[in-house]
Formats: C-alpha cells, sequence, structure tokens
C-alpha cells in the first residue's frame, strides 16, 4: 500500500518514542493500529459495494440485450405468421369458385394390389 521500508519505520518508531515517551507509546501503537484495521476494512467494504454495483449494472446490461433479443424474436415470429395467414388465406380466396363453393379436394390414386 504504501512504500515505507525498514529504515524509514525505524526513524518514524524513534520520533515517536521522544515525542510520544515510552510510557504512552503503547498505548498509542495500540490506537493507531486499531485505527488502521478499521481503515482496511472500510477500505474492503467500499471496494466490496463497488464490485457489486459494477455486477448488478452488467447484469442489468445483459437483461436488457436478452429483452431486446426476445421482443425482436417475437415480432419477426408475428410477422412471419401473418404473411402466413394473409396467403394461406388469398389460397383459400383463389381456390373457391365464383359461386362461393370450395373446389373439391384432389383424388388420390387407389392402391393396386
Amino acid at each position: 500500500m504504501f512504500d515505507i521500508g525498514f529504515s524509514e519505520l525505524l526513524v518514524v518508531g524513534l520520533v515517536a518514542l521522544i515525542v510520544i515517551g515510552p510510557e504512552r507509546l503503547p498505548r498509542v501503537a495500540r490506537t493507531v493500529g486499531h485505527l488502521a484495521g478499521r481503515l482496511q476494512r472500510y477500505v474492503a467494504d467500499v471496494k466490496a459495494d463497488i464490485n457489486r454495483e459494477v455486477e448488478l449494472e452488467e447484469l442489468r446490461k445483459m437483461r436488457d440485450s436478452v429483452q431486446q433479443a426476445a421482443s425482436s424474436i417475437e415480432s419477426t415470429v408475428q410477422s412471419e405468421l401473418g404473411k402466413a395467414e394473409s396467403e394461406l388465406n388469398a389460397a383459400a380466396a383463389t381456390a373457391a369458385d365464383p359461386a362461393g363453393e370450395t373446389a373439391a379436394p384432389p383424388k388420390l390414386p387407389e392402391k393396386t394390389a
């Protein structure tokens, strides 16, 4: 996280020992340790929240694309069904004679033994 070497930590420790004093230094070090732990947990929680939000946004985008694909397929199927229905209606109208009677169905060839 920070680029601090051992010699730099030693200098910080000596300055803290001189400024704070040997009696209060363990208590201050413990407090600093607790605060550092809280900070690390807070940063981890924020990272996890951000990752969840990113994943949720990706799922929303995926859901929208699937819904668009489904509606596209549905409209295509509906238009094809409409075309087929109109073609069948046209074929049925041309098959009917002008008097309104339907043409006789074609005869199937009979089987010979």
